[in-house]
C-alpha cells in the first residue's frame, strides 16, 4: 500500500508487522542514496511523521511513515551499505519495521493496486517527471 505524497509504501506482514520503505518514484527524484539514519528500535512514530532520514547528493529528508507504530527493527544492511534503497526498494531496501498503533484506521486512506498506479502516474505528471 501506498502513501503516493510521501512516496512511501508499507507492507503488512504475517505477524502483524508492517515494513516500510521509499517508492522507487522517490528514488529516482532523490538521486543515490548515500545515508540512512532510522529511528530507533522502540521509538513511537506518528502517522506522517519521519521514521527514518535519507540523504543524496541532492537531497535530505524524512521518510515519512504512513502508519502509527513502534519501531520494531531497522534495516541493518541498510545501515551498511545506503545504496541497497535504490537497488531494491521494494525488497531488501526498505527502512524500517513498526508494530501499528492502528492498522486498519491508519491504512483506510492508503493506495494500492490501480488506484495507486493512477495516482502515482498523475503525480509524475503534475510533477514534471520525464521518467528515470
Amino acid at each position: 500500500m501506498y502513501n503516493v505524497d510521501s512516496n512511501v509504501w508499507v507492507r503488512q506482514e504475517s505477524d502483524g508487522t508492517a515494513t516500510i520503505g521509499l517508492t522507487s518514484y522517490a528514488c529516482s527524484l532523490a538521486g543515490q542514496i548515500v545515508s540512512y539514519t532510522p529511528k530507533k528500535v522502540g521509538k513511537d512514530v506518528k502517522k506522517d511523521k519521519s521514521c527514518a532520514t535519507v540523504e543524496s547528493g541532492k537531497w535530505v529528508g524524512p521518510a515519512k511513515a504512513p502508519v502509527a507504530g513502534e519501531v520494531t527493527a531497522i534495516n541493518e544492511a541498510v545501515s551498511a551499505q545506503p545504496g541497497l534503497i535504490n537497488d531494491d526498494p521494494y525488497g531488501e531496501g526498505w527502512l524500517v519495521k513498526i508494530k501499528p498503533a492502528d492498522w486498519a484506521g491508519d491504512s483506510a486512506d492508503l493506495k494500492a493496486g490501480a488506484d495507486a498506479m493512477a495516482a502515482f502516474e498523475a503525480k509524475m505528471e503534475g510533477d514534471g517527471f520525464g521518467g528515470c
